[in-house]
C-alpha cells in the first residue's frame, strides 16, 4: 500500500487532530492513518485509487493547510 506523509499546520488540540483524522478516514480506500500533534504530520496508508492531492484537498476542506 502506498504511504503519504503530509505536514498539517494549524492543529492545536486533540479536537483538531480528530477533525483531521475523521476527514481522512472518510475517503475511500484508506488503510492506516496516524496524525501527530507533536510533529504536525499525517501519515496515511492508502490504495492507488486515492491520490495525494485527494488527501490534501480533504484535509484543507476540514480547515487545516498542508505543506
Amino acid at each position: 500500500m502506498p504511504t503519504t506523509t503530509l505536514k498539517v499546520t494549524g492543529m492545536k488540540s486533540d479536537d483538531c487532530l480528530r477533525l483531521v483524522m475523521n476527514a481522512i478516514q472518510d475517503l475511500p480506500c484508506i488503510g492506516h492513518v496516524e496524525v501527530s500533534l507533536a510533529s504536525g504530520e499525517a501519515v496515511i496508508e492508502h490504495t492507488a485509487m486515492v491520490s495525494e492531492s485527494d488527501i490534501r484537498e480533504i484535509i484543507e476542506q476540514a480547515g487545516y493547510p498542508t505543506a
